[in-house]
């Protein structure tokens, strides 16, 4: 057994940074202007144009983006916000950033996406929005939020961080929203370092997002011309961070198939194995496979005994209410008994996926993980 181990090293993660982002990264810089700018424009147009949005703003963070569409949609002091349990904290940290209180229901067994019965049983006469997330690059069934949405009158804020090509329907994650938020975190198969991508379809809440991103400036020809029309803050993204978003955006489709492709030699090993699960695609979604995720018993033993033979394989994320910051309190309000998102929590590991990744490495990810289960078995 100790010869097996650290034969390889496996990575979970690996940005794809082609050719190219060195040299539109030296074109910034010999600019002289490093913040936001045209190439921040030019990485928003190419968003806007692949998601085929109305509106896109590159922030920050996918964190602000979400705070944004909040105070954008008047959310805030005395409101409630919907979130599902099994997500990055992130997700429920925002509603209580803009003073709301936070709403925690579970999340289905099978697809790790937001429970529609727990969500519409949670809604109250409080209830703002909801932030849905389409955890894992796996779409949301819109249908069913949309009917959520017009039933009882509230914002659905899309936490779709690891969705970029993801589809619903055959229309592209960034649409169904009110407010779609991505991530642009090295996790993600387009990444800017740190950084997140707002879209709306609609003009007025884009023009705010834009003005509160600046500070709260209004449309200006000059600094002379400036007004200040509200209270904003600095999320903006700067032309280094959009320059290596824009090349990678410009492969995307290529970033896409090849994750796919990688995905599905996954399941073609995977699939059917008596101690293996592997998460449900929501019906009529197309899976942009931002990550690969399965279910199995004993997951912190395998993933360990997996990272000593040198496969960094990872949890997938967190079950909030397992946390203190979440616990039951004023300013956060759990509903139900959350099993599906503890299952998911106790269960779901992340195979290593990125774009140069071999096949040999691949398969050597997939023998060592059913060694190791047929061995616990």
């Amino acid at each position: 057994m100790n010869e097996q181990k650290n034969t390889r090293q496996i990575p979970l993660i690996k940005p794809f940074l082609p050719e190219g982002v060195k040299k539109k990264l030296w074109e910034v810089l010999e600019s002289g202007y490093l913040t936001e700018g045209e190439v921040t424009r030019e990485f928003e147009a190419a968003v806007r144009q692949y998601v085929g949005c109305g509106h896109a703003l590159a922030v920050t963070s996918c964190t602000t983006g979400l705070e944004m569409a909040l105070r954008c949609l008047g959310v805030g002091a005395g409101d409630e916000v919907i979130v599902p349990d099994y997500t990055y904290p992130a997700t429920a940290d925002v509603a209580a950033i803009v003073g709301a209180r936070i709403v925690i229901v579970d999340v289905s067994r099978d697809t790790m996406l937001i429970d529609y019965d727990e969500l519409e049983s949670a809604v109250s006469p409080r209830t703002r929005a909801v932030i849905p997330v389409s955890g894992f690059g796996n779409p949301l069934d819109w249908d069913r939020l949309s009917e959520i949405r017009e039933r009882h009158g509230i914002h659905m804020i899309e936490d779709a961080a690891c969705s970029l090509g993801a589809e619903y329907r055959g229309v592209k994650v960034g649409n169904q929203g009110d407010i779609s938020v991505f991530s642009l975190h090295p996790r993600k198969f387009v990444t800017t370092g740190e950084g997140g991508l707002v879209t709306t379809q609609n003009r007025e809440w884009a023009e705010w997002m834009l003005s509160y991103k600046h500070f709260g400036m209004g449309v200006q020809d000059s600094r002379l011309t400036a007004r200040f029309e509200r209270i904003g803050s600095n999320y903006k993204m700067s032309n280094l961070l959009a320059a290596v978003g824009l090349v990678q955006m410009e492969r995307i489709e290529e970033l896409l198939e090849r994750r796919l492709c990688l995905t599905q030699r996954y399941i073609d090993r995977l699939e059917g194995h008596e101690r293996i699960a592997i998460p449900r695609t929501t019906l009529h979604g197309k899976h942009s496979r931002q990550s690969f995720c399965i279910h199995i018993d004993n997951r912190d033993a395998v993933m360990n005994e997996m990272r000593e033979r040198g496969v960094e394989a990872q949890i997938g994320t967190y079950a909030l209410h397992m946390h203190p910051a979440f616990a039951p309190s004023s300013q956060c309000r759990i509903v139900g008994e959350l099993k599906g998102s503890r299952y998911a929590f106790d269960h779901c590991l992340a195979l290593p996926l990125y774009h140069e990744m071999m096949e040999e490495d691949q398969e050597y990810v997939v023998r060592m993980l059913l060694e190791i289960l047929e061995r616990k078995g």
